[in-house]
């Protein structure tokens, strides 16, 4: 049972902060108010990272504390803790700290099976999202409604900010490139939150065989998709700072390419650059870092090519460097890979970018998807 004591003194604290400072931002995990009684003498299952914080406790630790019956913990990808490197594969476990078994969603299995969820009343979702099409994070939470749905099991979802949630952009997914990098029909920046999105996975038929999920999403106060935000923790390894986060959307279709987007160093998704750009002056050499990248590319390699620490991010998916660095590097037929295309979401934009479109034109093109796709995201948002 909730110990009803602790929750008195731990609400009676925070009502008494939000009476101080009206005005600041309160993630979903910090609805305790809202939460806690929605868990009274429930079989509780948690998919949750290290982003999952109340204050600067993780949640897991936060609901245990609390008395909470926390029965199963499912780690994405990087794991539960997030201290699994890129693509690590991640094995089930037993959490140390608090002794509740682990089930990784980034090992034998992306969805969770029935016999998974079978003891479980009630599962919750809390995961920092940084609002990319390919960042891994949305599809976890897709799989779990589908889930969810198949089983007859309630989802709670609780929100946290888009720090790239104040713009829309980018080509829309083609169906016959939807994998685990890219899932629905939307650009690469979609500007909503976890919560916004899987009401709009419900609400478009887009779970598989247009499931529906029961889901309850415990909203953020005080947040717009304007705002800015700083994330207390970062959301996966290479991504270690707000200025990694915000050229990330921009930045890591060169994962797709022969460019290095600094995996190996201490800023990743921050620097660019490869041996065969000798022109540019700016040099890294990537090389392994436990926990954060095991075998980047270039490894052990001089790349030549530039530093991004210092610019001011686009607020709008910026083709400038995929742009610059397809014409500065010397053979251009190797320059992608076959991984661009399914980052991309589409197979025409690397033609474009061979043909010598301008990035006006390249826009231009994307225009009549992002405003169907404004459209129906439109009525799914619940900030302004």
């Amino acid at each position: 049972m909730i110990r009803i004591w602790v929750i008195a003194v731990f609400l009676l604290s925070t009502s008494c902060s939000a009476q101080i400072n009206k005005e600041k931002l309160a993630v979903g995990a910090e609805q305790l108010d809202q939460l806690l009684p929605k868990l009274a003498n429930k079989s509780v299952g948690l998919v949750v990272n290290n982003t999952a914080l109340v204050g600067k406790t993780h949640l897991v630790d936060t609901l245990v504390t609390l008395g909470a019956n926390v029965t199963k913990i499912f780690g994405p990808e990087h794991g539960f803790r997030g201290d699994a490197a890129d693509g690590e594969h991640v094995i089930d476990a037993v959490d140390a700290k608090t002794g509740v078994p682990v089930v990784s969603l980034y090992g034998k299995n992306s969805k969770p099976t029935a016999e998974q969820l079978q003891d479980l009343d009630i599962i919750i979702f809390d995961i920092q999202d940084v609002g990319a099409r390919f960042y891994t994070y949305i599809s976890t939470m897709t799989y779990l409604m589908e889930a969810c749905a198949d089983n007859n099991k309630k989802l709670i979802i609780l929100d946290r900010p888009n720090p790239n949630g104040s713009y829309v952009d980018g080509p829309i997914l083609q169906p016959e490139l939807k994998s685990f990098v890219g899932m629905h029909p939307m650009p690469i920046t979609h500007g909503m939150t976890v919560g916004e999105i899987a009401l709009l996975l419900n609400g478009e038929g887009w779970l598989e065989g247009q499931k529906k999920c029961e889901i309850e999403i415990i909203k953020m106060k005080n947040w717009k998709h304007a705002d800015d935000y700083s994330l207390p923790v970062r959301p996966s390894p290479n991504l270690p700072n707000d200025q990694a986060v915000r050229l990330y959307p921009s930045i890591c279709l060169f994962e797709g390419t022969v460019i290095s987007v600094g995996r190996g160093t201490p800023t990743p998704f921050q620097v660019l650059g490869n041996p065969e750009l000798k022109n540019m002056t700016y040099t890294f050499t990537p090389v392994p870092i436990k926990g954060v990248s095991i075998e980047p590319p270039l490894k052990n390699k001089l790349c030549y090519g530039m530093d991004l620490r210092s610019v001011t991010p686009a607020r709008k998916f910026d083709l400038q460097y995929l742009l610059l660095f397809y014409q500065s590097y010397p053979d251009k037929e190797k320059f992608f890979t076959s991984y661009f295309d399914k980052l991309a979401g589409t197979t025409q934009l690397k033609q474009q970018i061979k043909d010598g479109l301008t990035e006006e034109q390249i826009r231009a093109s994307w225009q009549p998807g992002l405003e169907e796709f404004k459209t129906k995201r439109n009525k799914y948002l619940l900030y302004p």
